[in-house]
């Protein structure tokens, strides 16, 4: 046996186990010295674990970027590069990996050195098969703690930016309804304005689902070239097309097992809406130039215009939007979720006092209040923008009024007008009058008014359908 060649029990040599463990750490294993790595593979064999081998540095660092490798094994003293060179190319190749070296006697200060530039552990030649095992289980253990912490920060700091803010009454239906639909596997549309949280609507239902640990993939329909969206959501081949020179996934098979949000769905061409329509109804696609592939997402969408009018215009296919309206959820615009503008503040400012380095600014009651009375026609992303500029531009630690934009203090807050009626006005004609004016202040948004009245957009239209059934005819005329 060659010196430090571990100690391997006399008997039949263990054989790597048939299929590791799922969660099996990988183990590295780097050695100029052939016999030490072939004994050093069975021990850790036979400890469950996964091992790649190599002779050289240069082969491990190959090693190391092509596969996922918790710890590496190395010897310091190798000829060419050595281990103290190959330690500090993994610490830039793959930081995460944890590194133990292997030093013989003489060579102590050089391990000393490797663990100040980022080694876990060393082991003293000859090896001893208990130490060995000892620290390249400790080593992987502390990759795999320092994995979970990073993901779990990852997933705090995911959650923070996407937090829905707010306890309306018409933001908690909203997501009441969510709610019921998230665990389905049922496609969600989500309807309303520019700028009130439709991504963050979305991004709630997945985190709600089965698919939560999936990706969530998110693609705005309207600013992809109509040229190369489909490319662009489908994938292609190469050669599929001219300056096709490799294949590309596509963003259905990027949110394979997650969730793929189509925001702007009601800007797709004709073409685009033939094969997202096969997606729904028979769960595959065809990238360009390519087979037939099985689509395993979840598919939610969102627009903010009323394709029920685009489907009468013809410009968006009738069998495409009752195939994505199976749940039909309504981001309600600011005005109608004015109690949630103080809480909205609350966190704008302190997402940027952070963000900006300056310490917490608090916002005055006369400025929540002119906050509220303004309508807001850019919604939730408008509120946003006008807190991020009043940070920026505020010099005490208190908003003022002039750290506004003019526009809230010059743009006319249009409310809606009273609706009054005369006792004994009949039932209908109170509801006729009080829809009319509520479309007329949401400027003939249904979506918009049917939150402000408190009941669904469905409601809306056949109440407006029994309207016009229900208005005068012209008399007809006998002389014709």
């Amino acid at each position: 046996m060659a010196s430090g060649t571990p100690e391997v029990p006399e008997g039949s040599a263990p054989e790597a186990p048939a299929n590791a463990p799922p969660d099996a750490a990988t183990v590295l294993v780097v050695d100029d010295e052939p016999s030490n790595v072939a004994s050093l593979e069975k021990i850790f064999q036979r400890e469950g674990m996964r091992v790649l081998t190599a002779e050289n540095a240069k082969s491990a660092l190959d090693l190391a970027r092509a596969h996922r490798v918790q710890v590496v094994l190395t010897d310091l003293m190798m000829p060419g590069v050595s281990g103290l060179e190959l330690l500090r190319a993994l610490k830039q190749a793959t930081p995460d990996t944890e590194v133990v070296v292997m030093t013989a006697y003489g060579t102590v200060e050089t391990a000393v050195q490797a663990m100040r530039e980022g080694a876990y552990d060393f082991v003293e030649k000859p090896l001893k098969r208990m130490n060995i095992v000892k620290s390249v289980k400790k080593a992987a253990e502390r990759q795999s703690l320092v994995t979970e912490n990073r993901s779990l920060k990852s997933e705090i700091a995911r959650l923070t930016t996407h937090e829905i803010v707010g306890s309306s009454p018409a933001l908690r239906r909203v997501l009441e309804i969510a709610t019921q639909a998230a665990p389905s596997s049922a496609t969600v549309l989500i309807l309303g304005e520019s700028g009130t949280g439709k991504e963050l609507l979305a991004r709630f239902i997945h985190e709600r689902s089965s698919r939560s640990k999936g990706p969530f993939v998110a693609v705005n329909c309207a600013a992809i070239p109509e040229s190369i969206l489909e490319a662009e959501l489908f994938g292609h081949e190469r050669g599929a097309f001219t300056g096709a020179f490799a294949r590309r996934e596509g963003r259905f098979a990027k949110a394979t097992g997650g969730t793929l949000f189509l925001d702007e769905i009601g800007e797709l061409s004709p073409a685009v809406q033939v094969k997202l329509l096969r997606v729904l109804q028979e769960g595959e696609y065809e990238p360009v130039g390519g087979d037939t592939v099985r689509a395993d997402v979840r598919i939610v969408a969102a627009t903010n215009k009323d394709l029920r009018a685009e489907v009468s215009a013809s410009r968006f296919r009738e069998d495409l939007f009752y195939r994505l309206n199976v749940i039909a959820v309504t981001a309600p615009p600011l005005r109608a979720r004015r109690d949630d503008i103080p809480l909205l503040v609350d966190h704008f400012l302190g997402k940027y006092c952070k963000k900006n380095g300056r310490p917490r600014i608090e916002a005055p009651a006369e400025v929540i209040a002119q906050l509220t009375e303004y309508t807001w026609p850019g919604n939730v992303r408008e509120l946003e923008n006008v807190i991020e500029r009043a940070v920026v531009l505020c010099r005490a630690q208190r908003l003022e009024l002039s750290d506004l934009p003019d526009t809230l203090h010059e743009a006319p807050n249009v409310e809606p007008s009273s609706v009054t009626f005369s006792v004994g006005t009949p039932l209908d004609e109170v509801e006729r009058r009080l829809l009319r004016e509520t479309l007329r202040f949401a400027k003939g948004d249904k979506s918009v008014a049917a939150q402000l009245l408190g009941i669904s957009t469905r409601t809306i239209y056949r109440k407006l359908g029994e309207m016009e059934g229900a208005e005068p005819k012209e008399a007809p005329n006998p002389a014709k």
